[in-house]
């Protein structure tokens, strides 16, 4: 009953249409996706024949093409899959991958159709320029939305902080968020990038400098909707104590090096991130991914609030047991009534104006570096710049 109970949900709530139909193509089932697709309700297509949802020449082939395949037993789309087109109830036609399944059950034979909407790949192809400066106002409109809910979301915090059921409450309202965070915006994400990749592919024959220019202005909006996006999951894993330290031994200079090589291909013009290594030793255990996330957080603060025509200085040094990470820059500094906040979740100091961000990077940081036994410290002044210092003992475990 439950296994029952379960495949019906995943149906219900699948992304992709799904059908099932009689060996005499009579409609048995459909779901949401599908109504959706096709305009129609359940009440208005089951019991019909399936040849309602198809254009001329299929919807008058359609019964010849299953007793065709009962006859002769030659497959023409049933378990290959194909690009076909549906007919909506409004009359309009729209291209979808459609894949066919036979299944016995009950003594009798059922197909099942699985229907993937290819409407916006084809509409890509043939509307490059209109669609990418509309990928950039979707981008736009989903970020402001994002930074809104963020607003709300910390302006909830300091209302429910004063009371320990006030506190739970904002777990809650978090929690909430942060699940609809993961499926309100992942899914528009990745069909934005799934878009603007066929843009650049489709768009190679123009060779135009606008539609370029539109392409890097949609990535950059993707990754920067991506890292808040990233921010607020880390949080909620951390928060929720599934993220543990995995200790391994590895290389720190070749470590750092991949780092900046990577960090540099998105510095600002002319920013060069300089890299230094002090010690014969090289070798450490600690947790390398949670280390990266830490290194690359803090050297993307030094690029994001810094200008252009600077130096970022990334250095480490092995002494006495203990590795040193430091990361300098000389951007526009922390204000020092805001130093105090500075690891606070949501916090963002006065003076960082239009830049983008969530206030969650630098707490997360600081329990990445809690989970390896390290400490954190950091010194600052405004338009003079900001040192980040990461000190771990190197033999963990």
């Amino acid at each position: 009953m439950e296994n029952t109970a379960l495949l019906k949900a995943i149906i219900e709530n699948a992304i992709d249409g799904i059908i099932t139909i009689s060996d005499r193509g009579v409609i048995e089932s459909i779901n949401p996706s599908a109504c959706k697709l096709f305009g129609y309700t359940q009440e208005e297509v089951i019991g019909k024949n399936v040849a309602v949802l198809m254009p001329p020449p299929d919807r008058e082939n359609h019964d010849g093409y299953i007793n065709r395949y009962q006859r002769t037993g030659e497959a023409h789309i049933i378990g290959i899959g194909r690009e076909v087109k549906g007919l909506r109830k409004d009359g309009t036609v729209f291209p979808f991958r459609l894949g066919v399944s036979e299944v016995q059950y009950s003594g009798r034979k059922i197909y099942t159709g699985f229907i993937h909407d290819l409407s916006r790949e084809k509409e890509a192809e043939e509307r490059l320029m209109d669609y990418a400066t509309h990928l950039e106002d979707l981008i736009e409109d989903r970020t402001q939305s994002l930074k809104r809910s963020v607003m709300a979301l910390q302006e909830a915090k300091e209302e429910v902080s004063l009371s320990l059921e006030k506190e739970k409450e904002l777990n809650q309202l978090k929690s909430r968020f942060v699940s609809m965070a993961s499926h309100e915006f992942r899914t528009p994400l990745s069909s934005i990038q799934l878009s603007a990749v066929l843009i650049e592919k489709y768009a190679q024959q123009f060779n135009s400098a606008n539609i370029t220019k539109h392409l890097a202005k949609i990535k950059n909006a993707v990754a920067n909707l991506t890292s808040i996006l990233n921010d607020f999951l880390s949080l909620e894993k951390l928060e929720a104590g599934k993220v543990e330290a995995l200790f391994t031994p590895f290389d720190i200079v070749k470590f750092a090096e991949e780092i900046t090589e990577e960090m540099q291909l998105i510095a600002k013009q002319n920013q060069n991130i300089i890299y230094q290594h002090t010690g014969s030793a090289s070798t450490i255990t600690l947790d390398q991914t949670l280390l990266k996330n830490c290194v690359i957080n803090l050297i993307s603060n030094a690029i994001k609030y810094s200008g252009e025509n600077t130096f970022i200085e990334f250095n480490t040094e092995i002494a006495d047991d203990i590795l040193t990470v430091m990361i300098s820059d000389n951007g526009i500094g922390i204000p020092e009534n805001d130093q105090k906040h500075l690891f606070e979740a949501f916090f963002r100091a006065h003076n960082t104006g239009n830049i983008p961000g969530t206030g969650l990077g630098l707490n997360i940081v600081t329990r990445y570096v809690a989970l390896m036994n390290g400490k954190i410290k950091f010194e600052s002044k405004v338009n003079q710049g900001t040192s980040f210092t990461l000190l771990f003992p190197i033999n963990n475990g």
